[in-house]
């Protein structure tokens, strides 16, 4: 019940009172203004009704209800105490002595109460010299008891039992909150919870804030960080200058705080004067807000300039804008020329096979016919390089449709190992297969698996020199379906190997410069695994070889419409794609 008493009190201490033991004194005195009317009615309604009689006592019992409260709300309303403490002496002295007259004089047990203002007196504001004011004010009260007993019908009454039960009554009060203030007094007092010129030091702006977020002291600083006087933060005042879009990070931070000890940060914008309501009126601001174990109610804060760390984030936002913006426009340009380049490229094929069958005549040099050969490679050359961009362009733009199937994976591989068979054999390398007698079938975009494979072997032959060997190889494990190609190639370094996989990029060396290509068959392949919810892993070591492990499930690929797996990018116009790129690990 003390606990509670007490922290209902504490709860009616106004704002302003920051100190923590002002802040308790503040609600001692709250407490003894609140609860001292009941005993002097009690007192009153035994002793007075003799003397005065039965109106003229609950008037006084009225009057002493109506003072008391009043001035514990001047205490608590205002968060000024000067003035109420003696003039609650002084009453409680002139008190006291009606009791002693009334009750008969000195030989009354009542006159024991008078030890009560000493106590209260050192309960309130703990000092030895607030006892001894109360020692004094009890001695005070024989002379004006005597005073009183002149003026006081009926004062002469003798002293009877029942003046007893004041005294004891007022006795088991005290014991409870006596033996409160001796484990108080055992307890060490809390370390300082502000510190003076910390804000010069750090650059910020020092706040006391109350638990309900009314700042109650500013330091000086405010007018040089904030370009506002102290005193206009105090109160409401910084609340009222937070951007309305950041006050309730800055109100959870308190309920947090206010809930439970420890430390907020919140970050948030604030109204600078001079540009109310200008379009640069806001300026971010860092705010650290920390209240301790010992510290009270009290919440000390600090708020520093964050314009550096904010400039930074619209610089990186701006810089990936850009950054995405470019990409579009790369991948919208290429789907262009790649669409405007697929019409003459077949006429160019179309008309060099023509002419190589001599559907109109014979050739009547035999140059003609090699060098309308070499224009008929050429086109077939370009037109895969032109289907490739067009694959890449789908896949970056979230367009490329999956047309999942069921078939056998090892048709798959005689049919890509098949075609690219007189590419090997020319630079006589040989190619072999690790696959099982029944790897079981797979679920997936046929046309996909197998331009990863032929983009694989073919990157396995273009990169390793004559007499090496190249492998394709597959297991099940569990639900997934584990497939891989290694060379005996040139391999690739660890600081080449971190660019593997980016449209257009290539690794440049001795060995690679020798070769045509765009960089984009990787690229390619990378893609299509992530459209199949695999992983793809490049394990690399110059000279040794490199080997690429695709892992895709045996059940197809999923896809949730409801929930997109991946961040949608806004392209120009009304279009949005899917920025999705799965799991690709690289491993020098």
């Amino acid at each position: 019940m003390l606990k509670a008493l007490r922290s209902g009190c504490e709860r009616l201490v106004h704002p302003s009172v920051t100190d923590a033991k002002d802040r308790r004194r503040h609600a001692r005195l709250v407490g003894i203004l609140l609860a001292s009317p009941l005993p002097l009615s009690a007192a009153m309604a035994m002793l007075f009704p003799p003397a005065f009689g039965s109106m003229a006592t609950l008037g006084l019992i009225g009057a002493a209800f109506t003072l008391c409260w009043f001035a514990a709300a001047i205490v608590a309303l205002g968060g000024r105490k000067t003035g109420i403490e003696p003039v609650a002496m002084a009453l409680a002295v002139l008190a006291l002595a009606g009791f002693v007259a009334a009750s008969g004089g000195p030989a009354s047990p009542v006159l024991l109460a008078v030890l009560a203002l000493p106590f209260e007196a050192g309960w309130l504001v703990r000092t030895r010299r607030s006892a001894t004011i109360g020692t004094l004010a009890a001695f005070a009260v024989l002379p004006l008891q005597a005073l009183l007993g002149a003026f006081v019908p009926g004062a002469g009454v003798a002293a009877n039992a029942w003046h007893w039960l004041l005294p004891v009554a007022y006795a088991g009060l005290v014991a409870p909150r006596a033996a409160a203030w001796a484990a108080e007094v055992r307890v060490k007092p809390a370390p300082p919870v502000f510190f003076p010129g910390l804000g010069e030091v750090i650059d910020a702006v020092e706040f006391r804030v109350a638990p309900t977020g009314e700042v109650v002291d500013a330091s000086a600083a405010a007018r040089r960080i904030i370009g506002v006087a102290p005193d206009l933060l105090l109160g409401d005042g910084l609340f009222d200058r937070i951007h309305v879009a950041d006050r309730v990070g800055y109100l959870c931070a308190l309920t947090e705080l206010r809930h439970r000890a420890g430390r907020q940060r919140v970050e948030f914008r604030l109204r600078a004067p001079g540009d109310r309501n200008g379009p640069g009126a806001y300026r971010p601001f860092l705010l650290d807000m920390v209240r301790g174990e010992d510290s009270g109610d009290v919440i000390i804060a600090v708020l520093r300039s964050n314009e550096d760390v904010a400039g930074l984030r619209a610089s990186l936002a701006a810089a990936r804008e850009s950054a995405e913006t470019l990409a579009i426009a790369r991948s919208r340009t290429l789907a262009a020329v790649s669409h405007e380049l697929r019409t003459p490229l077949n006429a160019i094929i179309g008309f060099s096979d023509m002419l190589l069958c001599e559907m109109f005549g014979p050739f009547r040099d035999p140059r003609q016919k090699e060098y309308v050969d070499l224009v008929g490679q050429s086109g077939r050359h370009l037109l895969a390089l032109v289907n490739s961009m067009l694959d890449v362009t789908r896949l970056e733009s979230g367009v490329y449709a999956v047309n999942a199937e069921r078939f056998r994976f090892r048709d798959a591989v005689e049919m890509s190992v098949s075609m690219l068979g007189p590419a090997a054999g020319a630079r006589r390398l040989e190619v072999s297969t690790d696959i099982p007698r029944d790897p079981g079938e797979l679920t997936a975009d046929r046309h996909a698996v197998q331009q990863m494979l032929i983009n694989l072997l073919s990157n396995a032959i273009k990169f390793t020199p004559e007499g090496g060997h190249v492998t394709v190889g597959a297991r099940r494990s569990g639900p997934r379906l584990i497939f891989w190609v290694s060379d005996t190639g040139i391999g690739i370094g660890a600081d080449d190997l971190a660019l593997i996989g980016e449209p257009f990029v290539q690794v440049q060396n001795d060995y690679t410069r020798h070769f045509d290509g765009a960089g984009l068959g990787l690229s390619l392949v990378k893609g299509l695994v992530s459209l199949h919810d695999g992983t793809m892993q490049i394990e690399s070591e110059p000279g040794h070889g490199t080997t690429v492990t695709i892992s895709l499930p045996l059940e197809g690929p999923t896809r949730d419409e409801a929930a997109p797996v991946g961040p949608i990018v806004r392209l120009p116009g009304e279009a949005f794609k899917e920025a999705r790129n799965g799991t690709f690990r690289k491993t020098a």
